[in-house]
């Protein structure tokens, strides 16, 4: 198998505390690295690197492999990592449609899983499990947090905009539902497209005084540069998907201005968070994004748990995670019934940074403590 990764660094414990781990763990992460959108999946994996490296554990074994964004792949990856490999642990996923063919099979087998990105509204509700631990978001969150921040701001009449898939519909789903008034219009556009001529025609033709959209990846740099030259000007918003430091340094000067709602920014002032930014620029040569925000907390998390208990004693395991007895980098953290973060979510505005290039800039709370919808959904 490529891409494997052994943690060898030794670690050294006072006699009074107890290795509740005697069994090595084996942790198996599919995620996107290659294609379109690789940036999520490589920032995943390295922030859950460095809190791997950084507990200085030697009995925890890491199997990395690249799903390259395709459903199928991340299926065969998976029953490959439990059945041939008899992993303890899956994480990784970026996309809700790959989440939405992985997680339901490999919860129901007994395997631990822990997402550090991608959460549709099925598996925080009706297809919620003990055995699933979502350690970024509801796939609503960021949305219907930018959605209050909106309403708040006096925007009357905004559009709506972002890929047909689980996670794009969610989004606007989530985002009406804390706007809580009606929309210009929404728009769903194809995964992967590159061309977005009609919609900005769509958009330029309407009375709407504010555009919200959602396109991670190679979408958003695509759609913003296109946007730079179409003349439209009304504001923009959006979320962290794509207006991380990477996407926004691509788009370049089209991104200054635009706001975004996080559950995390670089300059949140935290002392956990000033020391996950200084090591990951050490390590890695760049700005965290997002994305290695989550893979950090989610490593964290279950370095947590196995100070409490192995794998193989679920119900402990499962209560040591629910616990979530570790700091984050976003600040306050805590699951809610249906093993999905309650949390608050920030606004960030995308500045000239003293480099000339665009960064974001912390700007405050959207909304305090959001919780999905989706619990009262789940019968755990």
């Amino acid at each position: 198998m490529k891409n494997m990764t052994r943690l060898g660094l030794g670690l050294l414990l006072s006699s009074s505390v107890a290795i509740a781990h005697a069994d090595d763990v084996k942790i198996g992460m599919i995620t996107t690295l290659s294609g379109g959108g690789s940036h999520l999946g490589v920032d995943v994996r390295d922030g859950f690197m460095l809190a791997m490296e950084q507990s200085g554990q030697d009995d925890i074994e890491v199997l990395i492999q690249d799903d390259a964004n395709r459903p199928d792949l991340a299926r065969s990856l998976a029953n490959e990592f439990m059945q041939r490999d008899q992993v303890d642990i899956l994480t990784g996923l970026i996309w809700s449609n790959l989440a939405m063919a992985v997680v339901p099979a490999v919860v129901r087998q007994g395997t631990f899983y822990l997402s550090p990105n991608a959460g549709p509204s099925d598996l925080a509700g009706r297809m919620c499990h003990e055995n699933y631990f979502n350690v970024a978001y509801q796939n609503d969150n960021l949305h219907g947090a930018m959605g209050a921040y909106m309403r708040e701001e006096g925007y009357e009449k905004p559009i709506i905009l972002a890929p047909n898939y689980p996670a794009g519909t969610d989004a606007l789903a989530g985002f009406k539902h804390l706007y809580e008034g009606d929309v210009v219009d929404e728009l769903y556009t194809q995964m992967g497209q590159t061309d977005y001529a009609a919609e900005i025609a769509q958009i330029r033709a309407s009375d709407a005084d504010s555009l919200f959209f959602f396109l991670p990846g190679g979408m958003g740099i695509s759609f913003m540069k296109q946007w730079e030259s179409s003349g439209v000007d009304i504001p923009i918003f959006g979320a962290a998907f794509s207006f991380d430091e990477i996407l926004i340094k691509a788009v370049g000067s089209a991104a200054i201005g635009a706001r975004n709602t996080s559950l995390w920014a670089y300059d949140l002032d935290n002392e956990t968070n000033h020391r996950f930014v200084e090591t990951f620029r050490e390590a890695y040569g760049r700005t965290p994004t997002l994305y290695a925000a989550q893979g950090f907390d989610t490593a964290n998390l279950i370095l947590s748990a196995l100070e409490v208990a192995h794998p193989d004693d679920q119900d402990a395991f499962r209560e040591a995670l629910r616990a979530a007895d570790f700091d984050s980098v976003r600040g306050e953290f805590r699951f809610g019934p249906n093993h999905h973060p309650i949390q608050d979510i920030y606004v960030r505005e995308v500045v000239e940074g003293d480099d000339g290039q665009p960064t974001n800039r912390l700007l405050g709370i959207a909304i305090e403590d959001i919780q999905d919808i989706y619990y009262e959904q789940c019968q755990m």
